[in-house]
């Protein structure tokens, strides 16, 4: 069985978040994500996510192609996380192109295209502006 780990904070699901997440279900047989916890995501991006992370588990957990969630506590533990849940890939957005390359050792990297015209942070500030 072929197990691929992506991450995100996923805060207000979109087209986008659906796409790359059943593009990396279909490069394996298992599909793990890493949810951001609300701490990490404020340090990363200086604001609390819209959704709390329990909303945004239970978001991400009611798509069929997910097999299983755990809570990303930090940027730097991806090489822990890859290697507890026993991943054969990491799958990101090539938005990170690049960064994950010295992970190569410990399984593949790909870096899939996102959705073009589509991220949260745009939505956001759409809402905001109205």
């Amino acid at each position: 069985m072929r197990r691929v780990i992506t991450f995100g904070t996923f805060d207000v699901l979109h087209i986008g978040h659906i796409r790359i997440l059943k593009r990396a279900k279909a490069l394996g047989d298992y599909l793990i994500v890493g949810i951001s916890s609300d701490e990490l995501n404020f340090n990363k991006k200086g604001r609390n996510p819209v959704y709390p992370y329990h909303s945004r588990h239970e978001l991400i957990e009611s798509l069929r192609f997910v097999d299983e969630i755990f809570t990303e506590e930090s940027l730097e533990k991806k090489r822990e996380y890859i290697k507890a849940h026993n991943a054969d890939v990491l799958v990101m957005g090539n938005d990170w192109e690049g960064r994950f390359d010295d992970l190569k050792d410990t399984c593949d990297v790909v870096y899939l295209p996102r959705t073009p015209s589509i991220s949260t942070t745009e939505i956001i500030e759409i809402i905001k502006e109205r």
